[in-house]
């Protein structure tokens, strides 16, 4: 069990190191909102995964909110573009 562990924190970190780097590299604004979709989809993804090898549901109310905001996200910067591309 601890190796699924070491691969899975070693992935999970891999993927959020990846999406900073799109988010401080990212040539263009999308670029930077979809890494920044991507690192919360990773931190929820590990912290689902820590609870679920810990056997508890505490961290479930910090899911549901970042999946809140990152949907709220999502819809601002797609209606601000959107108003964009009509100026």
């Amino acid at each position: 069990m601890l190796a699924v562990v070491i691969v899975i924190t070693v992935l999970f970190g891999a993927g959020a190191l990846a999406a900073v780097y799109r988010i401080i590299k990212g040539p263009s604004l999308l670029d930077r909102v979809i890494a920044s979709d991507v690192l919360v989809a990773t931190v929820m993804c590990a912290l689902g995964a820590e609870m679920a090898l810990n056997h508890h549901a505490d961290n479930l109310p910090v899911l549901l909110a970042l999946a809140m905001f990152a949907v709220l996200g999502s819809i601002s910067v797609a209606r601000f573009m959107a108003k964009q591309d009509d100026a």
